[in-house]
């Protein structure tokens, strides 16, 4: 099966600017944002899930970048999820820099393997310092889906 980032991200999941600044904040900023599209049936387990992850080790993968991911029953589908941080958000990375780009993964738990390829292509795609400067530069939730397009093969 060959997973493309593009077909889960959607312009209805792109947040251009998030509002919070703290981690947890951000977390429950995206997790309503995504209850509110009709993604996640419950709210409160998928910030559990999550928070519960970030516990364990930080998604804070280094170069500007956050991937927060959970496997929860809170989803009925593999669900991608990006949102933009210009001031960055503490995601205690690697590197001890702050996350700009910030790409959310949520499946349910019997997806493992659509998870961990979506995990793995994100990472490989993202190690690409052209494409993040592009998706720190895009200007709408269509230019971020098309630079991931255009990118990610």
């Amino acid at each position: 099966m060959q997973l493309r980032i593009s077909d889960y991200l959607k312009p209805e999941v792109i947040m251009m600017q998030l509002k919070q600044q703290e981690k947890i904040a951000v977390l429950k900023e995206l997790a309503e944002y995504l209850v509110e599209n009709k993604l996640v049936k419950d709210g409160d387990e998928f910030i559990n899930a999550l928070a519960k992850r970030e516990n364990l080790e930080s998604t804070g993968i280094g170069n500007g970048i956050a991937i927060p991911h959970a496997r929860t029953n809170a989803v009925d589908n593999l669900i991608l999820a990006f949102a933009r941080s210009p001031e960055g958000v503490d995601f205690s990375a690697i590197d001890g820099k702050p996350s700009h780009l910030i790409f959310l993964i949520a499946s349910p738990e019997h997806k493992k393997s659509e998870y961990i390829m979506a995990l793995a292509k994100l990472s490989r795609l993202l190690r690409r310092e052209a494409v993040r400067k592009m998706l720190m530069d895009a200007q709408s939730p269509e230019e971020i889906l098309k630079i991931i397009q255009e990118n990610e093969d």
